[in-house]
């Protein structure tokens, strides 16, 4: 069995972090603006926080199948967080949009740095799909409730 690529595995891991500490975490089942949505937003974003475990155990898989431990450490509120279960849909929506531009951007990254492991480029690959296709219907969710009257 050959040696850990620890730059992979260090790579895999702070995607394994990004995932975990997402915004999207709050945007859960009691998240009072996301229930008083429409269904054509809130079952979207329901949607794609139910992918951040599958994602994140997808992750972790990897990790595992190249020698490395994934860590598990999703971070604490931070002091601009504590503030969204107070936001409006409206203010929200872009936020969220902004959070998924910069997942891709980390997901595109890790792709570029990715050496040695087709398995692993092909899983970045396919989950950097899946990112994009949410950013597109966050971007269509966010002009639906910008246009709607307050």
């Amino acid at each position: 069995m050959s040696a850990t690529p620890l730059a992979l595995v260090d790579t895999l891991n702070a995607l394994l972090e990004a995932e975990q500490s997402s915004i999207f975490r709050f945007m859960g089942e009691g998240y009072p603006y996301l229930n008083r949505a429409t269904v054509d937003v809130r079952r979207p974003l329901q949607e794609m926080v139910n992918t951040i475990e599958t994602r994140a155990a997808a992750l972790a898989d990897q990790i595992e199948s190249l020698g490395g431990v994934p860590t598990f450490s999703p971070r604490g509120i931070d002091r601009e967080e504590q503030y969204l279960a107070f936001l409006s849909l409206k203010f929200l929506l872009p936020k969220l949009v902004e959070a998924k531009q910069e997942m891709i951007e980390r997901y595109e990254n890790a792709i570029r740095a990715v050496r040695g492991s087709e398995e692993a480029k092909s899983l970045l690959t396919r989950l950097l799909e899946e990112h994009r296709a949410q950013l597109k219907t966050l971007e269509e969710a966010a002009v639906r409730v910008a246009a709607q009257k307050p």
